[in-house]
């Protein structure tokens, strides 16, 4: 099988190469470029491509595909909201993803904003450096005793939970199909968990149903000086609404690795352009905002996991063994 990678990074390329060796029937080709309309047809004489989050793969691209030979579609990623799915099925076109790598490298990013942004770690770090070291503009709050909200509770959502267990906070959740696994776990309707946590950290997959879930009314419901942390797909929060809660004081602070705006920013340097009219800078313009780079993902341990599953449901594709949880349908 010819496989082109699209939107790879030195880092993509490293990790996938580490692997290559052990699947000769595979043969690999990089680009820097991401997949859309416009580049899709340089997958002709390929088998399949290789596409993460943020890539194109719309109705147009996944035509020029299917004319181009494409069968496979493989998503280095866990997400699949970019993909036509229904487009896929009517041209034939499979889509295999990598549905868990390390939920523990997500929680532990999700833990690593919340208390960044409750201590200000951002806003000490440049003060420090400064040799400024007043405290003012620091004051941070205790997690241990408070109420951790988890809204999600697969293995990322669980593997928050226990960390938010383990800080000595209380853990409520909602999930539709709760984890008798998480004893410790009270679970509330998404209302009394919007309300009662001091922190609350989305876990969820993107769906018709959650679009905008966090928004003016659901902000409205929490408590004053509450931690929001977002790690899972941008479109959960209604970025508007959010900027202007953040305006009324409602958050002590947010803490954001996606956003509804990352498209044209995830993985990429802009560092030389001005963002006119961007939401992302007017979030970056809060003193209690923390705005990381989709990176929640990005450990060692994890493109390890990535790579070994994408270049698997390649080969299970080949031998006609899909397995059932990386299939996207």
């Amino acid at each position: 099988m010819r496989i082109l990678f699209y939107d790879a990074k030195q880092y993509d390329v490293d990790s996938f190469e580490k692997e290559r060796p052990n699947y000769p029937d595979l043969e690999i080709e990089y680009l820097d470029t991401d997949i859309s309309p416009k580049t899709a047809a340089l997958a002709d004489g390929y088998d399949a491509i290789c596409a993460f989050v943020s890539s194109d793969l719309g109705e147009k691209t996944l035509d020029i595909l299917a004319d181009k030979g494409i069968k496979l579609i493989l998503m280095r990623c866990a997400g699949f909201n970019n993909v036509d799915l229904k487009k896929a099925e009517e041209l034939g076109i499979t889509v295999l993803r990598v549905p868990g790598y390390s939920p523990e490298a997500v929680a532990e990013h999700a833990m690593t904003l919340a208390m960044s942004v409750n201590r200000r770690i951002h806003k000490e770090y440049i003060k420090v450096r400064e040799n400024n070291f007043s405290l003012v503009g620091l004051m941070g709050l205790n997690f241990h005793g408070r109420t951790a909200g988890i809204i999600g509770t697969g293995k990322i959502g669980a593997a928050m939970a226990k960390i938010c267990h383990g800080f000595g906070m209380k853990v409520i959740a909602y999930d539709k199909y709760p984890n008798k696994n998480l004893d410790f776990i009270e679970y509330k309707e998404l209302g009394d968990v919007l309300s009662e946590a001091d922190l609350i950290s989305l876990h969820c997959p993107l769906t018709d149903e959650n679009y905008h879930m966090i928004n003016a009314h659901t902000i409205a419901k929490m408590k004053d000086d509450v931690v929001l942390v977002n790690t899972s797909r941008g479109e959960l929060v209604d970025t508007n609404d959010l900027i202007q809660g953040i305006r009324n004081h409602k958050f002590h602070g947010v803490g954001l690795d996606v956003y509804e705006e990352e498209r044209d920013n995830v993985f990429e340097n802009r560092s030389a352009d001005i963002l006119e009219s961007s939401v992302t800078a007017r979030l970056l313009s809060f003193p209690n905002v923390i705005v990381t780079s989709h990176q929640a993902f990005f450990t060692e341990e994890a493109m390890a996991a990535i790579s070994k599953t994408t270049l698997d449901n390649a080969v299970d594709f080949i031998n006609n063994e899909i397995k059932e949880m990386n299939l996207v349908k």
